[in-house]
């Protein structure tokens, strides 16, 4: 799947979908900063994608970047509360709170 969107990519379709497919994709092989960049892209094309802030963060946080974690999960709130998309709210507010947790100095 990844070989694919990466073709399309290269051919100069770029667009939120398929860089929320490349991220999780390379979120999910542990190639978490290429995963962080290809969500960076999707939340700049398009802010409200709560799903892409989410893994965004979840991105950071496995690169012990807490605080792009944070406010990656702090935007995604924004937008999830936005567009009334209540699982991803719930996730990323327990997401803060567990990073809370493991970093209260942040």
């Amino acid at each position: 799947m990844l070989e694919s969107l990466e073709k399309m990519l290269a051919k100069g379709v770029d667009n939120s979908l398929l860089r929320f497919g490349l991220g999780k994709g390379y979120l999910d092989l542990g190639e978490n900063a290429k995963a962080a960049e290809h969500f960076t892209r999707c939340v700049a094309f398009d802010p409200k994608y709560s799903a892409a802030w989410k893994l965004l963060g979840k991105a950071h946080l496995a690169l012990a970047d807490y605080p792009a974690a944070r406010q990656a999960w702090e935007q995604g709130l924004e937008a999830a509360r936005a567009h009334g998309d209540k699982q991803a709210e719930k996730e990323m507010t327990v997401f803060l709170k567990k990073l809370d947790r493991q970093q209260p100095a942040l």
